[in-house]
Formats: structure tokens, sequence, C-alpha cells
């Protein structure tokens, strides 16, 4: 059977089931998610998804801003309450460290990478010339002992292969040391379904989140003073929020970041109980931060009343930009508030739209109920009398 006969039955078949080869026209929060995911920006060279954030953002703001590290920081709101919404717009990726004299790359990761995650990988080097690709190299199977086949290769011993025979190769391609190194991961609708496939959704998905509910607060009255705050070089330590809450100086902080799903490796109940599709979360606990009770409890009321379903969880191992807001200006009442994400910190990661929707509607809802008196309880810590 010839080729096109064959794709012929498969759209006959297609269209039978009710499915599609092609995906309906994008909406603007898909076309916003391709846009911040397809973007490069590990940390420290987060030049290419500023500047698709900033053209984003920069016309829904009343002013806009950067901190040393490159942090943005828009503005929404003239009185009131000051409010910190924050995501992180690095994602994890590398640099190159070395270039051999037979042309092979070696590469220094950037962020917390999952060693059994990088072999066998396509990449893209942002070098002087323009985009570069590459693949991690691996050891062919054919040769590789049986006793090791099993094991995870070490990241020291990973390299990346451009398809040059020597350093000079490599040089005339624009690569050098230094050069940032991200993911080959495109996004893409999975397959006709509301789960959205792509890379950086820790925290990409934050910063789409900010950009829509920017969107609706630019139309929408609300009784504060709103920071829209997309750091940088938080997959290294927290760096850009630190600065930009010196410079914010918050009354109230709320931090957004890709969640972390239990519902595809089930048996292992402590290390994560959110689900994709069951709605947005929040962290009652993680390695970095402990969220103030009264915001949770404000969350918590605030999805109660717009019947927004809320899931609760709590990670071990996760550093997120909360950390830093609520330790600056005295000590700022904070919360993570997270969409959930399968396979974070890895090439190619799902998020469900559902979920996205209804963190902007939560999201939106807490910003229309944060007015002075209400951050001025979340803040008080006098004690009850008696």
């Amino acid at each position: 059977m010839n080729i096109a006969r064959r794709i012929s039955i498969a759209i006959a078949l297609m269209a039978a089931s009710g499915s599609t080869l092609v995906h309906a026209a994008p909406d603007r929060t898909v076309d916003t998610l391709q846009k911040i995911s397809d973007a490069a920006g590990p940390p420290g060279f987060e030049e290419p998804v500023r500047k698709v954030l900033v053209d984003m953002m920069k016309p829904l703001a009343g002013s806009l801003t950067y901190d040393g590290m490159g942090s943005i920081i828009a503005t929404q709101g003239t009185g009131g309450p000051k409010i910190m919404v924050d995501a992180h717009m690095d994602e994890l990726g590398g640099m190159v460290r070395r270039v051999t004299p037979n042309g092979l790359l070696t590469m220094q990761m950037l962020g917390g990478w999952l060693d059994q995650a990088l072999p066998d990988k396509r990449w893209v080097i942002i070098g002087s010339k323009g985009p570069v690709k590459a693949v991690t190299g691996i050891r062919d199977i054919h040769v590789v002992p049986a006793d090791e086949r099993t094991k995870v290769y070490a990241r020291d011993n990973l390299f990346l292969d451009v398809g040059a025979r020597s350093e000079a190769e490599v040089r005339a391609m624009g690569i050098s040391p230094g050069d940032p190194i991200v993911p080959d991961a495109p996004f893409e609708i999975l397959n006709g379904t509301q789960n959205y496939l792509g890379k950086g959704w820790d925290d990409r998905v934050g910063c789409a989140v900010i950009v829509e509910a920017m969107r609706r607060l630019a139309n929408e009255p609300h009784p504060n003073q709103i920071a829209w705050v997309i750091t940088t070089q938080e997959e290294i330590g927290l760096r850009g929020a630190h600065t930009a809450a010196e410079v914010v100086k918050a009354d109230l902080g709320i931090a957004i970041e890709g969640g972390i799903t239990g519902d595809v490796y089930p048996g292992h109940p402590e290390e994560t109980q959110v689900k994709l599709g069951a709605g947005p979360g929040i962290f009652l606990y993680d390695s970095s931060a402990l969220p103030n009770r009264k915001l949770v409890a404000f969350t918590k009321k605030t999805a109660a009343e717009r019947r927004l379903p809320l899931q609760f969880d709590l990670v071990q191992g996760y550093g997120d930009d909360s950390a830093e807001i609520q330790k600056s200006n005295g000590g700022v009442p904070t919360v993570n508030l997270v969409v959930p994400v399968r396979y974070t910190h890895a090439h190619n990661g799902i998020l469900n739209r559902q979920d996205f929707d209804q963190m902007v509607d939560l999201v939106v809802a807490m910003l229309k109920k944060l007015d002075a008196a209400e951050v001025r309880r979340i803040r008080d810590f006098t004690p009850d009398a008696g």
C-alpha cells in the first residue's frame, strides 16, 4: 500500500472516530503558553524569554521596570496594600564548559536536573551565530557490558555532539565556552486533549498565569497595588526573588509555581498527592518555606466561594521564590500556589488547561479581595485576648 493511500485511510478513520489531524485555531491562552514555553532562558541567560514576557506585559502595566538581576517588575493600581505576585522566568538548562579536540562539548548543568533525564536528549546551544542543534551522546548498547546497562550515566560523563569533527569546526559554528544551552522540546497540544506538552513549565506556567491575570485586571477593579514580578535565576538559588523583593517591599506575597503530580507513580503517596486535571494546588509545606496560616485560610475560603477546586500538598526537596519574599521587608505573609505539572525538571512536561484556567480565576479572585483591612488582618500576629 503506498504512502498516500495510508494517509487517506488514517484521515478517514480519525474522522469516523471524531478526532482530527489538525488542531483548531489556537486561542489566546494557547498562544501565550506556547510562546512562553518555547522561548529560551536558562538561569543567567533569560534575555529571549524576558523579551517575550515584556512584549505581553508592558501594554497592561501602569509601569514596567527591572531590578539589577534582570527580573521584571510591572505594576497595576496606585492605592492600597502592595501585593507581590511572583513567578520565575528561568528554566533548567546548561552552558558549554569545554570544547574537545575532536569537536565534542562538555556541559555545565544549570539547575536541579535528574541525571536519568539527560542522556540521548536534543538541545539548542545559543551561539554567537545563532542557535545550534545538539544531542547528548550515549554509549552504544552493543558495547556496554551487561552489568552497566541499567546504571545511570553520571552527568560528568555526558557530552554534546553538534556534528563537528574538530574544535575548529565548533568555533566556526559560533560556539564557545559559556554559551547557554536549553532543551529542544517544542510546545505541543497533546493529541487533541486538554493537556499541553512543553519544556520549562517550571515556571513558565506561572509566568503565563501572571500574563492572563494581568489581562483580566487591566479592565477590572481591585483594591491594591499589584507588583507583578517575574524573576531570574530561581533554579540556582532563588536569586532573582531576593533582589526583586528588596525593590518591591511588599505587604503580602503570592508565588505561582509548577506543582508536582503524584498520579503517574501512585505507589509513593508521601511524595506528593496532586493530580493533573484536578485543579490548582497550594503548598502547605516545602523545603524552603512555610506559608502564612491566615493567608492559607484566605486562599481556601476564596477558592470555596468561587467553587474552584484546590489541592493540598506538602513536598520535600522543593524550593520556591516565596522563601525569599517572606524574609524581605521585615517579614511578609506569603503562600505558594501551583499549577500541577507532570515530569518537572526534565525536557518534556505536561500541564492541564483546566488547571491553568482555574489558577487564573483563583489569583484574580484573591487579588480582588485583598484590600487594606484584609491584609492588616493577615499581617496581625497579636494574640487573642483571654
